[in-house]
């Protein structure tokens, strides 16, 4: 049974990411949740996750005791595990541009994530508007992935990105999070895709878990004091 470590559900995005691929796939795995209680080196948190990934970072997947760290990683080797379950586009260049895609998302939108971090629970449009105005780099971050949904939407005749659920969908699943909790100003068609996203079994017990979570932590939420 495949084993998958991950943090809080109403924090952490890249924990997220695989989990729901997972989900969404059928592949049954068991879960631990290691609560973000600090991220010093002595914390409860990383001394469980240590245990398991000398990176001592979520997520983790354990299989028969092999582990493999990074959401990226866990994908392609979930996809080679399970090559029935269609985790990525079975046309090459879909594929390929599946993979560029998860491949941007992981390494960019840097400031989307700082300014805008995942937090299902909240409802923020107050943060979102200010964010908006005074950050010019967010603005550009979600213009550039909406420009990307609409393109690929556009060619794959949707719902989905690639028309199927597929990883791309799993790894943009926390952005149509945040575009949610700060309601930040997107296209018609790509707040759709949103709903889509959010409506699939998999992100919704995603979400749902989350909001059943009631877990403040101050150092996740530095624009309020309380939940």
């Amino acid at each position: 049974m495949l084993t998958l470590y991950i943090g809080n559900k109403n924090y952490s995005s890249w924990s997220m990411r695989p989990w729901v691929l997972l989900k969404q796939a059928g592949i049954p795995f068991e879960e631990r949740m290691v609560r973000f209680d600090s991220f010093e080196r002595d914390s409860r948190f990383k001394q469980e996750v240590l245990a398991v990934n000398p990176a001592g970072q979520v997520p983790v997947l354990v299989d028969d005791g092999f582990a493999v760290w990074d959401s990226l990683a866990i994908t392609e080797y979930a996809a080679e595990k399970f090559p029935d379950r269609g985790l990525w586009p079975r046309d090459a260049q879909a594929r390929a541009r599946a993979r560029s895609a998860c491949a941007e998302m992981h390494s960019g939108f840097a400031a989307l994530r700082t300014h805008c971090p995942m937090n299902i629970e909240a409802s923020l449009p107050y943060v979102g508007a200010l964010v908006w105005r005074d950050q010019a780099s967010v603005r550009a971050d979600v213009e550039r992935i909406a420009s990307l949904w609409t393109g690929l939407l556009r060619e794959h005749g949707g719902p989905m990105l690639f028309g199927e659920f597929s990883a791309a969908d799993a790894f943009y699943a926390p952005v149509c999070t945040r575009l949610i909790t700060y309601q930040l100003p997107v296209p018609g068609a790509v707040m759709d895709y949103v709903r889509r996203v959010c409506a699939l079994a998999g992100v919704r017990a995603w979400m749902e878990e989350a909001l059943a979570e009631r877990d403040f932590i101050a150092t996740n939420e530095p624009y309020r004091t309380g939940r």
